[in-house]
């Protein structure tokens, strides 16, 4: 997940607006989430939400599934006002922790998300932080995970990189700040290697079932 520090007030105050604009489709990345999880979670069903931040994925869960009850984790203090804010409705149902993947409930879940948070774990913990999702889930339980993924190889690495800045509306000024941002501040894998850390880690009858230009998203099973 990220660090506490890159999601200070001022980017919490604004962050609702910025998935609907720069992650294609993401009102129909949300609804397949839903849907997706509903699948085998049971009505009564406990959703771990890692990266839940800002509330968006969490407000959209207990507005379809009124009866789920949601454990939210993420180290940004200021993107858990936000998430708390947005989610009040359903505030008893939701526990909101700051912190990373192992201070988190440990279950047992009936399934989990982790939703545009994975391009800002270290490659090397992102293995960890998988494994440790999984210990948390009951068998066959699913898991939703989307996040940056494409090529690394140049010169596709460069072109997508080039792809998610424009169509994320920089300003032209800013175009080549936000592309050494890409670039160099995001752990982002090939959706290969993406598929085979899950795998790693435990994961079974991993699917591709979102695809946004530069982003990517999977169902897998504990």
């Amino acid at each position: 997940m990220p660090a506490a520090s890159a999601f200070n007030a001022d980017h919490a105050r604004s962050y609702a607006e910025g998935p609907p604009r720069q992650v294609p489709g993401f009102a129909g990345l949300q609804r397949m989430t839903s849907m997706l999880l509903a699948e085998r979670v049971p009505a009564e069903g406990k959703i771990l939400v890692l990266g839940a931040g800002g509330g968006l994925e969490l407000k959209t869960l207990a507005d379809d599934h009124p009866r789920w009850t949601f454990a939210g984790i993420d180290p940004s203090a200021d993107m858990l006002a936000v998430a708390a804010q947005i989610v009040e409705p359903h505030a008893t149902r939701i526990e909101l922790q700051q912190g990373y993947i192992d201070s988190a409930p440990i279950g047992p879940f009936d399934g989990a998300t982790c939703l545009l948070t994975l391009h800002f774990v270290p490659r090397e913990r992102r293995l960890d932080t998988l494994r440790q999702v999984h210990h948390r889930l009951v068998p066959g339980a699913p898991f939703v995970v989307a996040h940056i993924s494409f090529p690394q190889t140049e010169p596709e690495r460069s072109l997508w990189i080039a792809r998610h800045v424009a169509f994320g509306g920089t300003d032209p000024a800013n175009v080549e700040s936000a592309r050494q941002a890409i670039g160099t501040r995001l752990s982002i894998l090939s959706p290969e290697d993406d598929e085979a850390l899950l795998r790693e880690a435990g994961f079974s009858d991993v699917s591709l079932f979102y695809a946004g230009l530069s982003f990517k998203g999977w169902l897998a099973y504990a």
